[in-house]
């Protein structure tokens, strides 16, 4: 099978750590800014940073419209921290213009675990990844406050949803990149593997 070319939005955040990972997990990763970019990608990582940010560079880049309709055509997309309010299709407290690309029947709080120095780590049971919990890294880190019927809740941290996919799109509202532990992305890479067979 050959190796997915996976793409990480390198408009802000932590975009280095997500393409050691996906390397680390099998993939071809490559930064993306611009649509031209965007089009030669299996699959698409959205990094934390700060989600109004994202948004303004992503239109500003001429990226933002191009995504959208990937996404909607099914291309497999994972969003972490910033990412994951990125793919929601309802922000609870978006800040004056923040867009998103959408994606995902989901309602998130932006900063829901408090601000920067209320950062915190935690393992993380997560659906469909066997083996110990994940380690879970939490920075400014938001939840999802509730999903409609077509979301699956992946995991859950004290009574609070923070894993969610709804077909091809994975969301996490920690930063597994962060930890050395690669099964959270080798499940994306899983996915952007059988969004290609179901393709071909």
């Amino acid at each position: 099978m050959n190796t997915p070319v996976i793409g990480v939005l390198a408009l802000q955040g932590d975009v280095r750590e997500h393409l050691i990972a996906l390397a680390a997990a099998d993939a071809v990763a490559r930064p993306v800014r611009r649509p031209e970019e965007l089009a030669e990608v299996d699959g698409l990582v959205i990094p934390g940073g700060e989600s109004t940010t994202i948004s303004k560079l992503a239109v500003l880049f001429g990226v933002m419209e191009p995504l959208r309709a990937r996404v909607r055509d099914g291309m497999p997309v994972y969003g972490t921290c910033a990412g994951m309010i990125m793919l929601a299709d309802k922000i609870l407290d978006p800040r004056s213009g923040q867009e998103t690309i959408g994606g995902i029947d989901m309602i998130v709080r932006r900063n829901a675990f408090g601000r920067q120095n209320e950062s915190f780590e935690a393992a993380v049971d997560v659906r469909g990844i066997g083996g110990d919990p994940v380690e879970g890294v939490f920075i400014r880190a938001p939840w999802v406050e509730s999903v409609g019927a077509e979301a699956e809740v992946l995991a859950e941290h004290e009574g609070h949803i923070v894993a969610v996919r709804q077909g091809n799109a994975l969301a996490t509202s920690f930063h597994p990149e962060l930890t050395g532990d690669h099964r959270v992305h080798s499940l994306f890479v899983d996915m952007v593997h059988a969004n290609r067979a179901a393709e071909s």
